[in-house]
């Protein structure tokens, strides 16, 4: 299905919400051959932020970008799965990246799915996926798996994005460990600004313990809603707590998202030139630019 929208929206920018000219994000160059990819977590400790819609859409932008990318799928619900066509419980545990994660023998080839999208492939997971919890905490090295399964691909993707659970817990810190960057789907609510401070504590104890190279690449703003007053005052408050760390490209609130889930396909291919497909366009050209991606 692929249902064109025929209505231009704007998009949502944090320069026009402070009255200044947006940032011109150009197409970027090709990648260089001979590196191996960025690997990116995607988290918020606070579910419904549109996590696993940004891992999807911003993995499409950048397919259109000449990238090659991997979405991991690190959240036993298999929200992301599902986003990409595939209902992830009806797979077998040895089709799962659960198993890539836990049989350092696992042919990962066999793992990997191809999604609609040129370009993009994924690594799906299901409940079996919480099953690692437990495991992972008491195997020695435990939280150093995924970065071991990561490792074996990075030669075959520019970038590798990963879709966590929106708890702080083993699988989370798999990933962290696993990432050089992480960005903070944030909805522009009072609650959600108060649980960012939280989270950046436990990304900075992850950074002082575990993963020394792991960055902050950017908080991004979802689910905004232009007419809400309170959306704006929240996120004028974020920008001027942290103003190096958002990305200027915001993600509106628009029905085409959930849309998207239903027919298992990325917002730029199933409504191409509506808002929400440029804004992921445009944030995947920012994400170049700030060196998030290469």
């Amino acid at each position: 299905m692929n249902a064109k929208s025929t209505i231009e929206e704007d998009v949502a920018t944090t320069a026009n919400l402070l009255g200044k000219t947006p940032k011109d994000f150009r197409v970027p160059s090709a990648p260089k051959d001979g590196l191996p990819a960025k690997v990116i977590a995607l988290f918020n400790q606070k579910g419904g932020v549109g996590k696993t819609t940004s891992t999807i859409n911003l993995g499409a932008a950048l397919t259109e970008l000449g990238r090659k990318v991997l979405l991991v799928d690190f959240d036993p619900q298999g929200g992301l799965s599902l986003g990409l066509g595939v209902n992830a419980h009806s797979l077998p545990l040895e089709q799962t990246v659960y198993y890539a994660l836990m049989d350092p023998s696992a042919d990962v080839d066999q793992i990997i799915l191809k999604s609609s999208v040129p370009g993009l492939d994924f690594l799906p997971a299901n409940r079996d996926l919480g099953t690692a919890e437990t495991t992972l905490g008491a195997e020695i090295g435990g939280q150093q798996f995924l970065k071991r399964t990561l490792n074996t691909l990075k030669d075959r993707y520019d970038v590798i994005l990963i879709d966590c659970q929106p708890t702080m817990g083993q699988l989370t810190i798999n990933a962290l460990v696993a990432a050089d960057e992480v960005i903070v789907p944030l909805q522009c609510e009072y609650f959600a600004l108060h649980g960012f401070i939280e989270l950046k504590g436990n990304l900075d104890k992850v950074k002082n313990f575990l993963n020394p190279q792991l960055k902050l690449i950017g908080i991004l703003a979802t689910m905004y809603e232009r007419k809400t007053v309170h959306n704006r005052e929240v996120l004028t408050t974020i920008l001027e707590k942290y103003p190096e760390d958002v990305f200027e490209t915001i993600i509106a609130k628009t029905i085409r998202f959930p849309e998207t889930t239903v027919v298992g396909e990325p917002i730029t291919t199933y409504a191409s030139s509506s808002g929400g497909a440029n804004s992921y366009r445009r944030l995947a050209r920012e994400l170049i630019a700030r060196g998030g991606a290469r």
